[in-house]
C-alpha cells in the first residue's frame, strides 16, 4: 500500500468524524435553559401559567417553556425541573388542565444519539486500517512478505570498516583487495582478458575475521551491498528458501554491480542426500536455487558474492566448483606478526602503562584469533577499571590471559593444607617434568589456585612453527605423554599409591588419545609399521568427524592395544626417571606453590640451576 494513500485515508476519516461531531453539535437548538424548584413548579400549574409539559422517560425530569415568554435577546427560555417520587403528579396537571407528553427514551439526547451511530463504524475502520498498515510494513508482516528476501540492503554501504581495521591477514586481505579494484576499475583487468571472480568463500575457525572482512569490501568497494545469513534462506514450508533465494538475486540484478555477502553458508549449503533416510527438502531445493542462481543459464554478470563458512568439509562440492566460488580464501589464525599488527589495532582507544609490551602479549598468544584478542584487551580493561586504576598495566593484561585461557580465579575457595599441599606436588610434577624434556615447550607459569574445573595449572608456550606447521615429531609426542603423566606420578611418589587421587583423570585420557593416534593415525608403531587404520565416516548432514569405522581384524586390534600400552609404559618410565632423581628439586617447587601459589618461568629456571639439573642427564 503506497504511503501517499495511507495518509490520505487517515485524512478521510479524521474529517468524517469532525464533520459528524459537529453535525451533532449544530443541530441542537441554540436554547437558554433555567432550571426551578419542584414547589414554584407546583404553584404556576395551579395558577394556569404553564399550559403543556414535557416529561422524560424515566419520570425524573420536566421541561416546559419559559410562561413569562422569550427574554430581551428574542431567546426562547427552557425550564427544567427535578421531579420527585410523587404519585400525585400527573392528577394536579390533568385538574389544572396542563398538556402532558411523556418523551422517548431515543430522543434525550441527540448528542449521544448521534456519537452512538457513528462511533463504532469509525472504531471499525480505524482498527482496520491499522491492522493493513502492520500487515504491510510491521514486524508481523511475515505472512504477506514470506516469499521476500531477508537481506539487509546499503546502497551506499556505510560500515565504518576498510581495509585499515583488517590486520594480522594479509594475504586474505590482498585476495579481498583484487576484488574491490575489479568493481573499481574493470576496464584495467577487462583489457588485458581477465574475468571478474563470481564468487569469494572465506574459509577459516571462528573469530578469524571473515565477516571482518566482508564489512571491509562493503566500506572499501563504495556500490550497493546485500548482507544475509544462511540460516534466514530456511523455512519450515518447502519453497520459502527458493523464492527468498530468486527474490535476492533479483533485487542484486536490479543494482548491479554489487556485492552479496552469504554469512554462515553452510547452513544452507550442505551436501545434498543421496536420497537414503530422507533429507531436508526445504533446505536442498533452496541450496539448488542458489546454484542455479549463481552460475545458470542467466549467470549473475556484475554480482560478487562473498560467503564465509568454518565448516568447508560439509559443502556441497557443486557449491564449490569454479564459477559459483572462483576463489576460496583461507582466514586462518595469524602468525606472531599477525598478532601484533591485530594488538596494535584493538589497543586504540585504550590506556596503557608503560610497562606493557604489545610484543610480549604477542609471544604470550600463540593460536589466539582476532576475536580472542579483542576479548583479551577488553577483559584487562575491565580489570583496571574493577581495581579501579586509570591505566592497564601489564599485570591485567597477564590476569586477562589467564582468565581468558582457563577461567577466573577462585582464591575464595577454603583449600585445606593437605589438598594445597597434594594439588602443588601434581603441578610441580608437570612442570618438572615439561622443564627436563629435551624438545618440549618451555614453562611458561605454574599456579595453584583453582580456575574453572581445575584446581590448578601449569602453562607451557607453544612453538610458534609448531602451530604453523600442524607437525610434530614423535620424540615431541612421547614427551607429551610423559608430561602428562608428570601429576600423576607426583602423586604416587609422595603421597603413596593409596592416596592418589582423580585429579588426573583428563591427563590419562590425554595420553591414551596420544598414543592411539601414533598407533593408528600417524605410523608411529615398530610392529604396524606406516598404516592408518580406521576410516572415519559421519553422515554429511551431522559432520564427518563422527565415527571411525573399524577396517582391521582383532588379531591387529590385539597389536593396537599392545602397542598403546607399550607407548603409555615408555612414558610413566620417563616421567618417573625424572621426578625420583630430582625428588628434592620437586619438593622445593611444591614448597614454593604452597607459599606463593604462582611460580613463574624464571623462578624455576633459577631452581632448576641452583640445583644443577639439565636436560642432558635425563636424555
Amino acid at each position: 500500500m503506497n504511503k501517499r494513500w495511507r495518509n490520505a485515508g487517515l485524512y478521510v476519516l479524521l474529517v468524517v468524524v469532525v464533520i459528524a461531531l459537529a453535525t451533532a453539535f449544530f443541530e441542537q437548538p441554540r436554547i437558554e435553559i433555567e432550571s426551578w424548584r419542584y414547589s414554584r413548579f407546583i404553584n404556576e400549574v395551579e395558577n394556569g401559567s404553564i399550559e403543556k409539559v414535557v416529561i422524560s422517560a424515566d419520570r425524573s425530569q420536566a421541561r416546559f417553556s419559559d410562561p413569562t415568554g422569550p427574554d430581551s435577546a428574542g431567546k426562547d427560555r427552557r425550564i427544567v425541573v427535578n421531579l420527585p417520587s410523587d404519585p400525585g403528579l400527573v392528577d394536579i396537571l390533568t385538574d389544572n388542565s396542563v398538556d402532558i407528553e411523556v418523551q422517548r427514551q431515543a430522543e434525550e439526547n441527540r448528542l449521544l444519539q448521534v456519537l452512538s451511530t457513528l462511533l463504532i463504524p469509525i472504531l471499525l475502520l480505524v482498527v482496520l486500517f491499522f491492522v493493513l498498515r502492520r500487515a504491510q510494513n510491521g514486524p508481523g508482516s511475515q505472512a504477506m512478505n514470506f516469499g521476500k528476501s531477508k537481506a539487509r540492503v546499503q546502497m551506499e554501504p556505510q560500515t565504518q570498516v576498510t581495509f585499515g581495521d583488517v590486520a594480522g591477514i594479509d594475504q586474505a586481505k590482498l585476495e579481498l583487495t583484487e576484488v574491490v579494484d575489479f568493481l573499481k576499475n574493470a576496464d584495467r583487468f577487462t583489457a588485458v582478458g581477465a574475468k571478474i571472480p563470481k564468487g569469494v568463500l572465506l574459509v577459516g575457525p571462528p573469530g578469524t575475521g571473515k565477516t571482518l572482512l566482508a564489512k571491509a569490501v562493503a566500506g572499501e568497494a563504495g556500490v550497493p551491498f546485500f548482507s544475509i545469513s544462511g540460516s534466514e534462506f530456511v523455512e519450515m514450508f518447502v519453497g520459502v528458501g527458493a523464492s527468498r533465494v530468486r527474490d535476492l538475486f533479483e533485487q542484486a540484478k536490479n543494482n548491479a554491480p554489487c556485492i552479496v555477502f552469504i554469512d554462515e553458508i553452510d547452513a544452507v549449503g550442505r551436501q545434498r542426500g543421496a536420497g537414503l533416510g530422507g533429507g531436508n527438502d526445504e533446505r536442498e531445493q533452496t541450496l539448488n536455487q542458489l546454484l542455479t542462481e549463481m552460475d545458470g543459464f542467466e549467470g549473475n554478470t556484475g554480482i560478487i558474492i562473498i560467503a564465509a563458512t568454518n565448516r568447508p568439509d560439509v559443502l556441497d562440492a557443486a557449491l564449490l566448483r569454479p564459477g559459483r566460488f572462483d576463489r576460496q580464501v583461507v582466514v586462518d589464525r595469524p602468525d606472531y606478526s599477525g598478532r601484533l599488527e591485530i594488538l596494535k589495532v584493538h589497543s586504540r582507544g585504550k590506556t596503557f602503562s608503560k610497562d606493557v609490551d604489545l610484543e610480549k602479549i604477542a609471544r604470550r598468544t600463540p593460536g589466539f584469533t582476532g576475536a580472542d584478542l579483542s576479548n583479551l584487551l577488553n577483559e584487562a580493561a575491565i580489570l583496571a577499571a574493577r581495581r579501579n586504576l586509570t591505566e592497564i598495566s601489564m599485570d591485567e593484561v597477564n590476569d586477562a590471559i589467564d582468565r581468558v585461557l582457563a577461567g577466573p580465579e577462585k582464591k575464595d575457595r577454603v583449600m585445606s593444607e593437605k589438598r594445597k599441599s597434594l594439588v602443588a606436588y601434581h603441578e610441580a610434577g608437570h612442570a618438572l617434568v615439561g622443564a627436563l624434556m629435551p624438545d618440549y615447550d618451555p614453562v611458561q607459569k605454574i599456579s595453584i589456585i583453582p580456575r574453572g574445573q581445575a584446581g590448578g595449572l601449569t602453562w607451557f608456550t607453544p612453538s610458534e612453527e609448531r602451530l604453523e606447521s600442524g607437525l610434530y615429531s614423535r620424540s615431541y609426542l612421547k614427551n607429551q605423554m610423559a608430561v602428562a603423566l608428570g601429576g600423576r606420578l607426583a602423586e604416587e611418589i609422595v603421597f603413596g599409591d593409596e592416596e592418589v587421587t582423580t585429579g588426573a583423570s583428563n591427563d590419562l585420557q590425554q595420553v591414551a588419545r596420544v598414543a592411539r593416534q601414533m598407533v593408528t593415525r600417524f605410523g608411529m608403531s615398530e610392529k604396524l609399521g606406516p598404516v592408518a587404520l580406521g576410516r572415519q565416516q559421519g553422515n554429511p548432514f551431522l559432520g564427518r568427524d563422527i565415527a571411525t569405522e573399524r577396517d582391521f581384524s582383532e588379531e591387529t586390534a590385539a597389536v593396537i592395544d599392545a602397542e598403546v600400552r607399550s607407548l603409555v609404559d615408555v612414558a610413566y618410565s620417563r616421567a618417573q626417571q625424572v621426578l625420583v632423581d630430582n625428588r628434592g628439586v620437586l619438593d622445593q617447587l611444591a614448597s614454593m606453590l604452597v607459599d606463593k601459589e604462582t611460580v613463574d618461568s624464571d623462578e624455576l629456571q633459577r631452581l632448576l640451576i641452583e640445583n644443577n639439573v639439565s636436560m642432558a642427564s635425563i636424555a
